[in-house]
Order: C-alpha cells, then structure tokens, then sequence
C-alpha cells in the first residue's frame, strides 16, 4: 500500500516537472518578431522631418556620411541616427524611442550609446576655441559689436541639465540647490551662439568657479594660450586678469557703462543655453540614461548644435511641452586680491569712461 502511494506520487511529481519543461521551452521558443520601420526620409515633409530630428533631412544625410559606421547590422546607419536624433528632440523613455523607429527597447539602448560616441568622436572637430591671431580677432570682433566691449572671446557660465539619480553612495553629490538630481555642465560660448568649451562632469551641487579652477580651460588662461583675451562671466565667478565679472556697486558714469556692457556681451551664453536646450528638449526635460551615457549624450547634443549653427540651421521654435529649467547661479562674491581685481577691471573702466 505505501509503496503504490509512493510510487503514484513519484509519477505525479515527473509529470508536473515535464509539463513545466515544455512551457517553458514554449515560452523560450516564442516567435521572432519583425516590427516594420517606417521610412522617415518619404513619411514626412522637410518642416515635419526638422520638427522630430532636429535637423534638416539634407543636414541628417550628410552628417551620416560623416560618422559612417555601421554599428548594427540589422538597422540601417540612417536609422540608427534618427533614433538617436529622436531621442534628443523628445526626451523620452528608450522603449518609446524603440517603438517609433521599428525596434525593441534593449537595440535602441544600444544604438542610442553607439550613435552618441561615434558623434562625441567629432567633439574635437567642432568644438573648439579661436585659434590663431585670425581667430581670436574674428572672435573679438563679434562681442565687440554687441557693446563695443573689447578683448573679449568668450562669455563663460554654467547650466543644470537634469538626470535621474546615478544611484550609489555619492548620489547626493548630484542634487543642486533646487533639489533634483543635475550635471554642473561649464559652457564657453562665442557671440554666434557657438559652444567653444563644454565639461561635463561634475554634480549638480557644484560650484560654478569649483569647476573652471578644474577645467583644461582654466590652465590654457593661465598658461596665456590666449595673449591678453579676456572671458566675462557673472559674479559667482571670481575676477582674474582674464575673466572680468561685472562691479556689484557701481557708483560713476564710467562704471555704469562698464556694467552695462559687460551684461550686455555676456547675453549670448544665456541665448545659447536657450537655444541648445530648444534645439534639443532632452537637455530640459532630463536623461533617463547611464551617467557616462548621460555625459556623452550632452557632448553630443553640443557638436551638433554648433554643426546646425555654423550652417545655420533654423533654430526650433518653442515648444509648449518643453518647459526649461531655469538656472541656478550661485552669486557669490570673491573678494580676495581685492587690489588686484580693482586693476583688472579699471582698465575697461576708463575705456568705458572715454565714451560717454
């Protein structure tokens, strides 16, 4: 009698075993899937194919002859690019990215960090300071026609791009002072709207002049790569000989005028930030991706603005669904060397002086 009960509980157990076998040998034998990939180039007008990549479709060609590489064999190279274009123009989330060019979830992460390095391979290229004493004079020029501010090359200034928290024990490192998680990403911009020095490395609740004193930028100026060019930034940075900050109280004529230039030609870094984020919401709505993928994506998102405004490239109208952060700026007041500093800027002061 034991041994029959035995022996039927055996035989019930090997059965449920195979029976759990052959489902899931059924699950892991399910069907391949093929999804169809639209064809973007036929599927929409040249203001329909700009509105969702972000470039125009005779920019999107050329530029994908220039990266060139075949990093999956089963997408086409342009699809792979517009993938990764449309992720930047939307922000949104890998699988919806997936969904919309034909693919699963776990290819578009793939590609969208293969598309990104192969464009941040082009950072070299495209984004780079005035070289030369033609350069530096073309550069000159430009901030001097805005308000007859001289020497100037750049205006420098940073601005929060959102991410998801990295996760680990220095997360906290990334909350700014607004409270979400943030990239500090330091930008040097030319009067074109043209980014000249990008880092994008540090945490959101780092401080402005934290991340120039650590910058190559910062030992190329002290290393007078530069002659007697000059930067403007705002008051949270500290003044040097090659970085003039406007006076917090000015009080003479002349020194009203230096301060209204000095505002006046650092402008375009804050119409750069505007634009670069328009061009690609991504940058405002937040990135859902690795950290090193996330610092690349930026990188990127960089080469391509200055590519879209050296060919000038129609700059994306606002977006109602893209709402940009605004920018934290630390202003905090550098007062070391103070005799110094009254140095550096008396100069443009009794320039400034000379034209009333």
């Amino acid at each position: 009698m034991d041994g029959d009960f035995l022996n039927i509980s055996s035989s019930s157990s090997s059965s449920s075993s195979d029976e759990l076998i052959l489902e899931l040998n059924r699950r892991a034998r399910r069907a391949r899937t093929f999804r169809r990939r639209p064809n973007n180039f036929s599927k929409w007008s040249d203001d329909e194919f700009f509105m969702r990549f972000r470039l125009t479709l005779i920019r999107a060609r050329s530029f994908c002859n220039t990266t060139g590489q075949r990093v999956n064999k089963a997408v086409s190279p342009m699809n792979q690019l517009l993938l990764t274009l449309r992720l930047y123009a939307t922000g949104s989330m890998l699988i919806t990215t997936g969904d919309f060019s034909g693919v699963d979830k776990s290819t578009a992460s793939r590609i969208v960090k293969n598309v990104t390095t192969a464009i941040c391979s082009l950072a070299q290229i495209y984004i780079e300071m005035p070289r030369g004493e033609d350069g530096i004079r073309k550069n000159q020029l430009a901030f001097y026609n805005i308000a007859r501010f001289p020497r100037v090359i750049g205006a420098i200034d940073c601005t929060h791009i959102r991410i998801q928290s990295p996760g680990g024990d220095n997360a906290e490192y990334f909350r700014n002072r607004k409270g979400y998680f943030s990239l500090n990403v330091q930008v040097i911009g030319d009067g074109d709207l043209r980014i000249l020095d990008i880092v994008a490395r540090w945490p959101g609740s780092t401080h402005d002049q934290t991340i120039f004193n650590n910058s190559r930028i910062h030992a190329r100026f002290e290393g007078n790569e530069f002659g007697n060019s000059i930067i403007l930034g705002d008051s949270g940075y500290a003044l040097q000989k090659y970085l003039i900050t406007p006076l917090l109280h000015p009080h003479t004529e002349g020194q009203q005028l230096f301060n209204e230039a000095q505002i006046r030609s650092r402008n375009p870094i804050e119409r750069l930030f505007g634009v670069w984020k328009r061009r690609f919401p991504i940058l405002s709505l937040g990135l859902r991706l690795s950290l090193e993928t996330t610092q690349k994506v930026i990188i990127a998102c960089a080469v391509l603005h200055n590519i879209a405004q050296e060919k000038n490239e129609e700059t994306p109208v606002d977006d109602p669904d893209v709402v940009a952060e605004v920018d934290i700026n630390d202003e905090e007041v550098h007062g070391a060397q103070i005799i110094e500093e009254h140095d550096y800027r008396q100069i443009f002061i009794d320039y400034f002086s000379t034209l009333q």
